[in-house]
């Protein structure tokens, strides 16, 4: 029988619609605190977390994100921020220049750890009784969202998370593709991974009827749509504004 973690995370739904209840300090304190003790790469802790509770702030995040009304009715919102300007800190106190921001090895090394980190916490949040859905929106435009939040050079936002009490009617956990489409055994199966995709375009199109929401796009259609473009293009420059270079290079 699965533990009450493992029925957490299978049961794990993005909430759109809170209650407008009050986030508990003493709660929040302790998924902050939870969240910190994500691993991070060789322990550079170079994620920070921008805690917003004001809730005009909130809404100019929720406009930046492209006018997301589920950030707007959020009771917080958090930004992880990739932070080198730590990691900066900490190698100009042992009389080390500091270049790993200028590497792909550093941005990606900092995109995992901030995954991480959310992952911890959302489920703390969760386990709480919270709702929490990743906004990735906040990549529609950074520089907005470096200028609100004063981040300084060396640090980007890759993501944020709405935090509330969920509204009363919750959303019906989503399908995902079969699972031997997802986790292969040895080696990569391409088709495997061709064939999952065939038969969850049948699943999540039952599972969208079943909502009662069957104009919603089937899941090729979907990533399509997204991903037949770029659609938040101002990222490079965003990062060499901020003083990154997705190069491995030494000076």
């Amino acid at each position: 029988m699965s533990n009450a973690v493992i029925q957490q995370l299978l049961n794990r739904r993005s909430i759109r619609q809170f209650s407008g209840e009050p986030v508990r300090e003493e709660d929040l304190q302790l998924i902050l605190k939870a969240a910190q003790q994500a691993p991070t790469s060789v322990n550079g802790q170079q994620v920070s977390l921008i805690v917003t509770r004001d809730k005009d702030t909130i809404r100019k995040i929720a406009e930046i994100a492209g006018g997301q009304p589920q950030v707007a009715g959020a009771e917080v919102f958090i930004t992880l921020v990739m932070d080198f300007n730590r990691t900066s800190e900490a190698a100009a106190l042992a009389g080390e220049k500091h270049l790993i921001e200028r590497s792909a090895e550093g941005i990606v090394a900092g995109a995992v750890d901030i995954g991480i980190m959310l992952q911890a916490l959302q489920t703390a949040a969760e386990s709480l009784g919270y709702g929490t859905t990743p906004i990735g929106g906040i990549r529609r435009d950074p520089g907005a969202m470096i200028e609100l939040l004063g981040l300084p050079a060396k640090t980007f936002p890759l993501v944020g998370t709405t935090l509330g009490v969920p509204a009363a009617t919750r959303p019906q956990v989503k399908p995902r593709v079969p699972l031997d489409s997802f986790a292969m055994n040895e080696r990569y199966d391409t088709g495997k991974v061709s064939a999952g995709i065939r038969q969850y375009d049948v699943t999540l199109r039952q599972w969208w009827d079943e909502q009662g929401l069957g104009t919603m796009p089937t899941y090729s259609t979907s990533t399509a749509s997204y991903y037949k473009t770029v659609y938040f293009p101002t990222i490079a420059a965003d990062l060499t504004r901020q003083g990154f270079l997705f190069a491995d290079q030494a000076d």
